[in-house]
């Protein structure tokens, strides 16, 4: 299958069938792709050559390896990120909001842990929470799971004159989570802004959501404002692009 007169290399047109077999549902998501062995006699081509046709698809995060195991291709994304619904009043009074709707909405079990600490805010921190540099704010960083799979990092900040005596500086915040401790403690949430971006993770990034080279992240940055547009909170998100599709609706106006 491979064309030698071509001046296309080999290990591309390797890459370029399997690819058009994983796309064409051929090699379906989850199940392992033939061995080395396999492919070399398939392709009548050199291992090396194979391998550089896999790591191709690595790149592109359609494969992953598993030592010992065999090359096996990804599955779609498994979350479904519904922006316009997950964090009502509604949802967080079923205690809902946020990551728990995703969950219920897809039908995962979500868990998280939780670590809490105080610092100094920095500039960018301090600029979108529109304090002073230096004013000391909480942190809450998060790790959440879907059905045990890391698939989120997520630390949020605030300032501390909000928090100070309530839940919010505690790991369970109760049900509701921190948005419900905010309005119990007087401070009323108007609207969110999320900001979205896309990169390829860091090396500690990448560890800790256990992803495979050449998938990159979806950065998220919401920040939640007062009903006088007082910002009260920075949540800055990291989510793998291939466990996640970030659903958004809003009405015609």
């Amino acid at each position: 299958m491979v064309d030698k007169t071509s001046g296309v290399p080999a290990f591309r047109q390797v890459a370029a069938d399997l690819r058009g077999r994983i796309e064409a549902g051929e090699y379906a998501p989850g199940t392992k792709l033939p061995s080395e062995r396999e492919l070399v006699e398939a392709y009548g081509v050199s291992r090396p050559t194979i391998r550089d046709a896999v790591n191709v698809l690595r790149s592109e995060g359609l494969v992953t390896a598993e030592h010992g195991r065999g090359v096996f291709v990804r599955p779609p994304a498994m979350i479904q990120r519904l922006s316009r619904s997950r964090l009502s009043r509604a949802a967080r009074e079923r205690d809902q909001g946020a990551f728990l709707a995703d969950a219920a909405a897809k039908g995962f079990t979500a868990s998280s842990s939780v670590k809490v600490r105080f610092e100094s805010a920095d500039d960018r921190v301090a600029e979108t929470l529109a304090v002073d540099v230096g004013t000391e704010v909480t942190v809450r960083d998060r790790v959440m799971r879907a059905n045990g799979l890391i698939v989120q990092l997520a630390v949020s900040r605030l300032r501390r004159e909000f928090t100070r005596g309530t839940a919010v500086e505690e790991v369970d915040t109760g049900p509701g989570g921190t948005y419900a401790r905010l309005e119990e403690a007087g401070y009323a949430i108007g609207h969110f802004v999320e900001h979205v971006g896309a990169r390829m993770p860091s090396p500690e990034e990448a560890s800790a959501l256990q992803i495979d080279q050449g998938v990159p992240v979806v950065t998220v940055t919401r920040v939640a404002y007062g009903e006088d547009g007082t910002p009260l909170e920075m949540n800055d998100m990291v989510l793998p692009a291939d466990r996640y599709e970030l659903s958004y609706e809003w009405p015609a106006e």
